[in-house]
């Protein structure tokens, strides 16, 4: 058995056994430091996020939406070694490119109605495994139900972000 198998085991234990261990909080704190550029703070790890130069930044790192789709092909990397590995389905390479399509009408509010947000995302998911054609679509199948970012772009999502004034804010 492997150790993802082990891993992914132990944990639907813990979580059949002890309902107080199933809520999940994941928090990221962001901090504009020049032009367009951000210093992200995500655990112990910073990440850059940026505009490209055409938009007046800095280009020291990849843009908000492009941070969106990293999430979106990572944790599909991630999901389908998890459940290859819980399902017994031999996975010897995975890997997600993915695009998103937007109008920029929309960010830039240049028409009405626009959304300034994806209005598509598509890609291909590239597999090697000499698991049969019905092993790879059960595993399609539990990773579509699974991905938490991929059900995070599917569905309505509360979002609400408060505004906290700080001390050196001017009025």
């Amino acid at each position: 058995m492997s150790n993802i198998k082990k891993v992914f085991l132990h944990k639907q234990e813990i979580l059949q056994n002890k309902p107080e261990k199933c809520r999940v909080e994941t928090s990221v704190d962001s901090q504009l430091v020049e032009a367009f550029r951000s210093h992200v703070k995500i655990r112990e790890f910073e990440v850059i996020v940026d505009q490209p130069e055409n938009m007046a930044s800095t280009n020291q790192g990849a843009r908000p939406s492009e941070i969106l789709l990293a999430a979106l092909a990572t944790c599909h990397e991630v999901t389908y070694r998890l459940y290859a590995d819980a399902m017994d389905i031999h996975l010897k390479n995975i890997a997600v490119s993915v695009t998103g399509v937007s109008d920029a009408r929309g960010f830039f509010n240049v028409g009405e109605g626009i959304p300034a947000g994806f209005s598509e995302i598509y890609g291909d998911i590239k597999i090697e495994s000499d698991a049969s054609d019905e092993d790879i679509e059960r595993l399609r199948e539990a990773v579509n139900l699974h991905c938490p970012v991929l059900d995070d772009l599917r569905k309505p999502l509360k979002v609400e972000l408060a505004i906290k004034r700080t001390a050196s804010a001017e009025k």
